[in-house]
C-alpha cells in the first residue's frame, strides 16, 4: 500500500512540475497558447511567415471570432518560438459570416445593441501587423458601407481576390 501510494505521490508531482498555464504572450488577453519544449514541430526562428487567413466563419470561441483567434494563437506560438514580429506578416480576408465582427463600433451597437466584442482583437492584431481586408462583396450583400468598418480594416473587391493574390504572392493558406 504504501509502494502504490508512493507512486501516485511522484506522478502527481510530476504532473504538477510538467503542468504549464495557458498564456497569451504577444497578443495579450487573446488566442491562449500552452508552451511545450519536447515537441517536434516547433516555430523556426530564421524563417519568414506568410500567412493569409480566411475569416469566413461566424462561431466564437472565448468571447471572440474564431477567426480572431485563430490569429492571435498562431502569432502567440509564434513569438513564444522566438520568430520576431519583422518576420510574421499575416493577411486576414473576412467575409461570409465574418463580415459583421468587422463593424465600427457605432454600427455594431446599432445592430447588436452591445459593443462590438472583436473590436479590441482587431486593434492590437492590427497594432501587430496583421492587414485586415473586408470583402466588398459580402458588404454590399449585406447593406453595409465603407464608412460602417471598423478603422483598422480595408475594404477590399473580395475575400477571393485577397486570398487569391496572397497565395500568389507565397503567402500559406490558413483556413
Amino acid at each position: 500500500m504504501k509502494k502504490a501510494f508512493l507512486i501516485v505521490i511522484v506522478f502527481m508531482t510530476t504532473q504538477l512540475i510538467s503542468a504549464q498555464d495557458w498564456t497569451t504572450p504577444i497578443i495579450k488577453g487573446y488566442g491562449k497558447i500552452k508552451e511545450f519544449k519536447d515537441v517536434v514541430t516547433q516555430p523556426d526562428p530564421t524563417k519568414e511567415y506568410n500567412l493569409v487567413f480566411d475569416l469566413k466563419d461566424e462561431r466564437v470561441l472565448e468571447g471572440i471570432n474564431i477567426g480572431y483567434f485563430k490569429i492571435a494563437r498562431m502569432i502567440n506560438m509564434l513569438g513564444a518560438g522566438g520568430v520576431s514580429p519583422d518576420n510574421v506578416n499575416i493577411v486576414a480576408a473576412i467575409h461570409g459570416g465574418a463580415t459583421f465582427t468587422a463593424l465600427n463600433e457605432d454600427k455594431y451597437q446599432e445592430k447588436y445593441e452591445k459593443a462590438n466584442p472583436d473590436a479590441e482583437v482587431i486593434k492590437l492584431l492590427k497594432e501587430y501587423g496583421v492587414k485586415f481586408y473586408v470583402c466588398a462583396q459580402a458588404t454590399a450583400a449585406r447593406d453595409i458601407s465603407a464608412a460602417d468598418l471598423n478603422p483598422n480594416t480595408e475594404l477590399s473587391l473580395s475575400a477571393m481576390m485577397v486570398l487569391a493574390n496572397y497565395q500568389l504572392e507565397g503567402y500559406i493558406f490558413m483556413p
